[in-house]
């Protein structure tokens, strides 16, 4: 590669704490801007890894259809909301916390209690409204994951009482690029590679960018270690005891032979190139009405079709 170089050109945050960055990547050689380009897309949307809620405990409430005195949303509401929640972990292990609120108030994911590891990137997600005096009570399950769990998915047997969400882990929602060729003053061609990033907020643009860049690295690392074998019985057909040649169990009517040379070897039960290989010359001419011009006619044959010459 040229002197290829990168560069930030744009880094900014969205709505609810989401984030977006643009970054360039220059003197690429044509072609290397699509193998780039979908290599850190594909990286970026699927294996990198972040931290969601995959399960809810509600005090009083044993399934999803239920509703909770003096809430306004229904438990399908509210774990709706939930699924909004971005987390930023420092570990990778699961976790758990607790929301405990009486009402009247509005419920947003601030008022959840946290471990020391896990940080909310959206502090004023809404997550429910309570209209009277009674207390709201949650204990939250945090995992770590990449891609996403449908909620019939158990990872463990330790789910019971807990409301399973379909969870989202992926930290980056949304990847563009485009490709530009680049001409200098010799009229030569080169590329560069737009690429467009946005996150969930957990990740900046930047750290997703060098954690996919890093993921691609250690797996072709792993390749080179890995280097591949070669098996010497393939290579040494010495050891092999039997060679069977791939014309010896081919018909002797696909030789299309003249009618008394084939009917004088279906006489003697010549029936595949296999059985006539096993004649000489000499003894071909000892079939019955079987010539010199018949002998001459198969040589040639099995010269002229399969390449065998017989001496």
């Amino acid at each position: 590669m040229n002197n290829i170089s990168i560069k930030c050109l744009k880094s900014e945050k969205i709505q609810s704490g989401a984030c977006y960055g643009q970054f360039v990547l220059n003197s690429l050689r044509p072609g290397q801007g699509i193998t780039i380009g979908n290599q850190l897309r594909r990286v970026l949307l699927g294996d990198l890894g972040g931290v969601a809620i995959s399960g809810v405990r509600i005090a009083g409430i044993t399934h999803e259809f239920s509703t909770i005195p003096g809430v306004r949303e229904d438990i399908l509401e509210i774990l709706l909301n939930l699924k909004g929640i971005v987390l930023k972990s420092k570990t990778k292990e699961t976790q758990f916390g607790r929301l405990k609120v009486q009402g009247p108030c509005v419920v947003t994911s601030d008022l959840i209690q946290l471990p020391s590891d896990l940080e909310i990137i959206n502090p004023n997600h809404y997550i429910a409204t309570i209209a009277t005096t009674n207390i709201l009570e949650i204990e939250f399950k945090f995992e770590y994951g990449t891609g996403y769990k449908l909620s019939n998915q158990v990872f463990s047997e330790e789910n019971d009482n807990y409301l399973q969400l379909d969870t989202i882990f992926m930290p980056v929602q949304k990847v563009d690029f485009k490709i530009e060729n680049v001409y200098d003053t010799a009229n030569n061609i080169s590329e560069r590679l737009l690429l467009d990033i946005w996150t969930n907020g957990s990740l900046s643009p930047n750290e997703s960018l060098e954690s996919a860049a890093q993921i691609i690295i250690d797996l072709f690392l792993l390749l080179l270690d890995n280097k591949p074998t070669i098996d010497k019985n393939q290579l040494n057909p010495k050891n092999q005891s039997v060679s069977i040649e791939p014309y010896t169990n081919i018909a002797i009517e696909e030789l299309q032979l003249s009618v008394r040379a084939y009917n004088c070897l279906k006489k003697a039960q010549i029936n595949t190139v296999g059985d006539l290989l096993q004649y000489s010359p000499e003894k071909l001419q000892e079939l019955k009405n079987f010539g010199r011009k018949s002998s001459d006619e198969v040589f040639s044959t099995l010269k002229n079709k399969l390449g065998i010459i017989l001496k």
